[in-house]
């Protein structure tokens, strides 16, 4: 299996993935085609696709952020299960990150994720690819070591349209062992430099940052 990245929209790979994530995702949560462009180009978001035999079975978008010493991974999707496609996307991506914290002079402080919660919202699908299960998500994401903050999350579409969407936690996975909180000033730096492409934020996101800019500390909480 090859760990390739997607750096332009004219990539054929690429039309194989944004397939996939119409196949697996809510319309919401997809960016339409030509609006990948610019994000495909920014060399801090990093694309990849899992590519077995010249297709693409699994996609995984993330970026690290230098100055927060934290990265976010937007994405990952899974195909087809029995290929092993999970573990080497988690295992490729962590590569490429601590090398990317490493060159920062640093170790990565962690990792933040949008996680859906099946247990409020039962009508999520994904295209009916099993591993793809907010179920089996919500569970292996445990595993890995994410945890919930302890405020409710709500994000804008990214159809940008001023509607938010609810169902999700944001969670974080804490690269040191007995980080059980923390500052609000980072996930409202992170939150606000995360959302900025978007311009047509719903007021629920705005009265979220401004309830996390009245407090000092999340918790961090089992999933």
């Amino acid at each position: 299996m090859e760990y390739h990245r997607i750096t332009n929209i004219q990539d054929p790979l690429f039309k194989q993935m944004h397939q996939l994530m119409q196949d697996v995702f809510p319309p919401e949560e997809v960016l339409e085609f030509d609006l990948w462009k610019e994000p495909l180009e920014d060399p801090g978001i990093r694309v990849f696709v899992a590519v077995h035999n010249g297709k693409v079975v699994g996609a995984t978008e993330y970026r690290y952020y230098e100055d927060f010493n934290v990265a976010m991974t937007d994405f990952t999707i899974i195909g087809q299960p029995g290929l092993g496609i999970g573990p080497f996307l988690a295992q490729k991506r962590a590569e490429d990150l601590n090398s990317l914290a490493e060159a920062n002079g640093k170790k990565l402080f962690g990792m933040f994720a949008e996680i859906y919660d099946p247990y409020r919202v039962e009508h999520y699908e994904f295209g009916g690819v099993k591993p793809m299960d907010p179920y089996v998500r919500r569970e292996v994401l445990a595993h890995l070591g994410y945890k919930r903050l302890d405020f409710p999350y709500v994000h804008p579409s990214w159809n940008n349209d001023g509607e938010a969407v609810e169902g999700l936690d944001l969670c974080f996975l804490p690269m040191e062992e007995g980080v059980n909180e923390l500052q609000t000033d980072l996930i409202v730096k992170f939150l606000k430099r995360y959302y900025s492409v978007l311009s047509n934020k719903p007021q629920a996101w705005y009265t979220m940052i401004e309830n996390l800019e009245a407090k000092e500390k999340v918790a961090l909480l089992p999933i």
